[in-house]
C-alpha cells in the first residue's frame, strides 16, 4: 500500500466518529521510579482493569510476555538515564484540572511558553521564534525553541508542524495518555537531531477496558475563550493484546483586545488568545503474533481551525489557518535467546497548514486582501534495532542498545494567491547509534560507601545526504552512597539540524533608500541593495551540555523525594540573520556583512542569485547609486550559553482516612547570546520575549474516597524591557480544582465523576510594559497570559 494511501485509510476511520467526551477513568498515577538497585519499576492502572486470561490454565496458548518498560533518555530495557526526568502521569494531570497536554507543559517550570502556543501575539516575534502559526501548542525547553526540543509519541518522532518545525503536543487526546516523561538535557546521542534542550515523550495507555465519554465547558470570567470540549475513549483487552480509541472535539472563541481594559487602547480588533476548533482521533493497538512477536501499531489524525486578528491603524489582519495532522507508527518487536530482542519499527509523519489572510478596512469591513497559502511537512522513519546483555558483572548485566536506520523529511511553502513557491526542500538521513550500561558497584557486593555505581554510555552518527556526517556521544554516571541519595551526571554533544525553511527559502533582494539602514550623510537619492532568504550551505546547530543532579528518597520517610539539578548548555553555530538593518552601515560590527561601494559585476551576480528583485527607492534602479549590499541571509552566527539550576520535590502522607501529597517544582535560569564574535555577551533570560529567570509550581492534593481537591500557585519572575531597562513585576496565580467520582452501584450515577476547576482564580492581570506602537501587545505574551481567571466543568461516564 502507498504512504499516501496507508494515511487516508487510517485518517478516515480516525475522524468518522459520534462527538463523546472526556474519560473518567482512574485516578492512578502513571509514574516510573528507580529502585535502589538503579533498574526502573512501572506501576500503572487502567481505568476498570478487567482480567481477560483464561481461566483454564492448560489450555491457554504459551506466549511470551513481550510488554517492556520505555524510559526517555535510554534504549536499555529497564535501564536508568543519568539525565534527570520529570514524569507527569495521568493521575497527576487530573487532579491538577489540566484539559489538554499543551496546560500540562505550560505548567512545567523548565518549559517556556513562548514560541509556537494560541497566547502568542505577533509583536512577541522579535527572535523569529515567537509566532502562533496553527493554534497549536508546542513544547519549549529553556526556550532554545520549539525545533530545539524532540516530542515524541510512544518514543516515535512526529511531523514537524507549520514553518518553525514545531510539534503540536495539545492536539494528542489527553485521555488517551498514561504519562509524559520529559528529559531536560541533551539527548541526540540517543534520539538525533533537535534534541538540545531535551526531549519529551507522550507514552499512551497500553490497556484500557469499557468506554468513557464526558463534557467540558468552561470560559474567562472577564470574557472570551468560552468553549466546549466532548470526549470519547473506548478500549478493550484479550490474552495476548488490547487497544485503546479516543475521538476529541474542542472548540474555544477567542480572546480580544476590547475584552481586556489594559488592552482596549489597541488597535481593533485584536485577538489575544486565538480561537480554535479542534478534532482528534487516536487509535494505539498491541497484540502478540505466536510466541516471540508482537506488534504496535499507533496512529493519529488531527484536523485545526485557528482564528486571530491583529490590528493596524486603519486596517486589520485575519488569519484563518487550518492544519491536519497524520501519524502512523507501527512496529515489530521479536523476543530473542539469551533476553534479546529485536524491534523493527517505521513512523510516516505529514502536517499540512492552509494559511489565509486576509487585509481588511477597520471603517468600512472591506476586504483589500486575500493570501493564500500551504506549509507542507512530510516525514519517514526506518529503524532496526536491538538490545540485550553482553557481559555479566559481579553487580549485574552489561546491557548494549544498538541499531541503524534512515530518515527524510520533506517542507513546501507556497504562496498560491502570488502564485509562487515560497520554499521547497528536502533532506535525509542515515544514522546508526550504540548505548551501554555497566552496572560496575551494587548493593549486593557490601562495598562500603557505595550502594550503587553506574556507567552508561551512548554514541550516534548521522550521514545527512547535505551536510554530511554528524556525531554526538554521551557519557553518564550514577552514584548511591546508600539507599537514601543517587547523584547523576552526564556529558554530551547534541545538534539540531537546519530547518528546511531556512535553507532553502527563495533568496529576495530588495534596493532602499540609504537612510533605511542609518546612514544620513549620504546623497539623497542613494541607495542599498539588501538580500535575504535561505541559505543552502547552512551548518548545524550544535551544543554541548552537562548536566548534574542529587536525588534525595529516604527509607525512613515513607512517600518523600526531592531532587535538585544543575545544568549547563554551550550553545554554537545558532543560524540568525546577522544584522539589524537600521545599524547595518553605522554600526561597525557588520562589516563583514556589507560590501562597500560594489562593482556593476558584483550587483548583477547578486540579483542574478535571488528570485525576486523589489524595489522600495521610490525611484528606478540605477547601478551608478548603489553604495552598499547588505547580506543578511542566515548564517551560522550566534552563541548561547544556557545555565541554571532546577529544584523539585513531592512528600505523599496520610492524615486520617485520606492521602495528603504535597508537590512542586522551580527552575532558575540564566541565558546569554553573542550574535556575532566582536560583540559582548547580551541577556536572553529575563528580558521581553525570553524566557523569565525564575519560574515555579507548587502546591497539594488531597484526596479521601472518590473525592480530589488540589490548589497550586505558579510564579513567574518579572522581565526587563531592553528598550528602557524597566523590569516589570513577577506574576503570581493560583489554581485549583475539585472532582468527585461516583462508583458502582450508584444506578444512572454509577461511574460518574464531576469536576470543577478554576486558573488565576484571583484574576491577576498581567505585568504591563510601555509599549512604542498600538498593534503591540502591553504585556509579554510569552511569559504571562491574558486570560485571566478561567472556570470549567466537566462531567463523565464510564461504562
Amino acid at each position: 500500500m502507498k504512504t499516501s494511501t496507508l494515511h487516508n485509510a487510517i485518517s478516515i476511520a480516525l475522524l468518522v466518529a459520534t462527538p463523546g467526551a472526556s474519560e473518567w477513568a482512574a485516578a492512578q498515577d502513571a509514574t516510573v521510579d528507580t529502585n535502589a538497585k538503579g533498574r526502573a519499576s512501572t506501576t500503572h492502572a487502567p481505568a476498570k482493569a478487567q482480567s481477560k486470561e483464561p481461566t483454564d490454565a492448560s489450555t491457554a496458548p504459551a506466549t511470551t510476555d513481550l510488554q517492556t518498560v520505555t524510559v526517555t533518555g535510554t534504549r536499555i530495557r529497564g535501564g536508568s538515564t543519568p539525565s534527570p526526568v520529570i514524569t507527569i502521569g495521568s493521575g497527576q494531570i487530573q487532579q491538577e484540572g489540566f484539559a489538554d497536554l499543551g496546560e500540562v507543559i505550560r505548567s512545567v517550570p523548565q518549559n517556556f511558553s513562548g514560541g509556537q502556543n494560541p497566547g502568542v501575539a505577533t509583536s512577541a516575534n522579535v527572535s523569529g521564534n515567537n509566532y502562533n502559526a496553527t493554534g497549536g501548542s508546542s513544547m519549549n525547553l529553556r526556550g532554545l525553541g520549539q525545533d530545539a526540543t524532540l516530542t515524541l509519541l510512544n518514543g516515535r518522532r512526529m511531523s514537524y508542524g507549520g514553518a518553525s518545525q514545531s510539534v503540536d503536543i495539545s492536539a494528542i487526546p489527553v485521555e488517551a495518555v498514561e504519562r509524559l516523561e520529559i528529559v531536560p538535557d541533551g539527548a541526540s546521542a540517543v534520539y538525533g537531531s533537535d534534541a538540545v534542550g531535551g526531549v519529551v515523550n507522550v507514552i499512551l495507555k497500553p490497556d484500557f477496558d469499557g468506554v468513557t465519554v464526558g463534557a467540558r465547558m468552561g470560559g474567562a470570567t472577564d470574557g472570551g475563550l468560552a468553549g466546549h470540549e466532548y470526549t470519547a475513549t473506548a478500549g478493550t483487552t484479550w490474552p495476548t493484546g488490547g487497544l485503546i480509541a479516543t475521538f476529541k472535539r474542542a472548540a474555544n472563541i477567542p480572546i480580544t483586545a476590547d475584552q481586556r481594559a489594559y488592552t482596549r487602547s489597541m488597535y481593533q480588533p485584536a485577538t489575544l488568545w486565538s480561537g480554535s476548533d479542534l478534532r482528534s482521533g487516536l487509535l494505539s493497538l498491541h497484540q502478540v503474533l505466536g510466541d516471540t512477536v508482537e506488534l504496535h501499531l499507533d496512529a493519529l489524525r488531527t484536523e485545526r481551525n485557528m482564528r486571530m486578528d491583529t490590528g493596524y491603524a486603519t486596517v486589520y489582519y485575519r488569519d484563518t489557518p487550518k492544519t491536519n495532522t497524520t501519524l502512523v507508527s507501527p512496529s515489530l518487536e521479536w523476543a530473542l535467546a539469551g533476553d534479546w530482542t529485536l524491534t523493527a519499527s517505521t513512523a510516516l509523519g505529514r502536517d499540512k497548514t492552509y494559511t489565509h489572510q486576509q487585509v481588511i478596512s477597520t471603517r468600512t469591513g472591506a476586504v483589500s486582501t486575500n493570501s493564500i497559502g500551504t506549509y507542507s511537512n512530510q516525514s519517514a522513519t526506518y529503524e532496526l534495532g536491538a538490545e540485550g546483555p553482553v557481559l555479566t558483572l559481579p553487580a549485574g548485566e552489561a546491557r548494549l542498545a544498538t541499531g541503524a536506520g534512515y530518515r527524510s523529511i520533506r517542507f513546501i511553502s507556497l504562496g498560491i494567491s502570488s502564485n509562487r513557491t515560497v520554499a521547497d526542500g528536502d533532506e535525509s538521513s542515515r544514522f546508526a547509534y550504540a548505548e551501554l550500561s555497566a552496572p560496575l558497584i551494587g548493593s549486593e557486593q557490601g562495598v562500603r560507601g557505595v550502594e550503587r555505581l553506574e556507567l552508561t554510555g551512548a554514541i550516534r552518527t548521522e550521514d545527512y545526504n547535505t551536510y554530511g556526517r554528524v556525531t554526538t556521544p554521551k557519557l553518564g554516571l550514577i552514584y548511591s552512597p546508600d539507599t537514601d541519595f543517587t547523584l547523576r551526571a552526564s556529558w554530551g554533544k547534541s545538534f539540531k539540524a537546519p530547518r528546511l525553511l531556512q535553507r532553502y527559502t527563495n533568496q529576495d533582494i530588495a534596493l532602499y533608500p540609504v537612510a533605511t539602514f542609518g546612514r544620513v550623510d549620504e546623497a539623497p537619492d542613494a541607495t542599498v541593495l539588501y538580500r535575504a532568504g535561505g541559505n543552502q550551505d547552512l551548518r548545524p546547530e550544535r551544543a554541548r551540555t552537562r548536566s548534574t543532579s542529587l536525588a534525595f528518597h529516604p527509607e525512613a520517610v515513607r512517600g518523600l523525594e526531592a531532587e535538585l539539578s544543575w545544568f549547563d548548555i554551550d550553545y554554537t553555530g545558532r543560524i540568525v540573520q546577522p544584522v539589524v538593518p537600521a545599524e547595518a552601515l553605522v554600526n561597525p560590527v557588520y562589516a563583514g556583512f556589507v560590501d562597500r561601494n560594489p562593482t556593476v559585476g558584483e550587483m548583477e551576480r547578486a540579483i542574478a542569485e535571488s528570485v525576486r528583485f523589489v524595489n522600495y527607492s521610490g525611484g528606478v534602479y540605477d547601478a551608478s547609486k548603489v553604495v552598499a549590499i547588505i547580506d543578511n541571509r542566515s548564517v551560522n552566527a550566534a552563541r548561547q550559553r544556557i545555565k541554571g539550576f532546577d529544584l523539585s520535590g513531592a512528600y505523599r502522607f496520610d492524615v486520617g482516612e485520606g492521602r495528603l501529597t504535597l508537590r512542586g517544582g522551580a527552575s532558575r535560569l540564566d541565558s546569554t547570546q553573542i550574535t556575532l564574535p566582536t560583540q559582548s555577551p547580551y541577556d536572553l533570560a529575563g528580558t521581553l520575549f525570553y524566557p523569565a529567570k525564575l519560574n515555579g509550581r507548587a502546591g497539594a492534593v488531597w484526596m479521601r474516597g472518590g473525592f480530589t481537591a488540589s490548589v497550586f500557585g505558579n510564579y513567574k519572575s518579572g522581565v526587563r524591557n531592553t528598550a528602557d531597562g524597566k523590569k516589570g513585576a513577577s506574576f503570581t496565580t493560583f489554581d485549583t480544582t475539585l472532582r468527585y467520582e461516583l462508583g458502582q452501584g450508584n444506578g444512572l450515577l454509577s461511574n460518574v465523576a464531576f469536576e470543577l476547576a478554576g486558573q488565576n482564580l484571583l484574576n491577576r492581570a498581567p505585568p504591563l510594559y510601555t509599549v512604542t506602537a498600538w498593534n503591540e501587545t502591553p504585556y509579554d505574551s510569552t511569559n504571562y497570559s491574558a486570560v485571566g481567571r478561567f472556570l470549567s466543568l466537566s462531567v463523565s461516564k464510564h461504562w
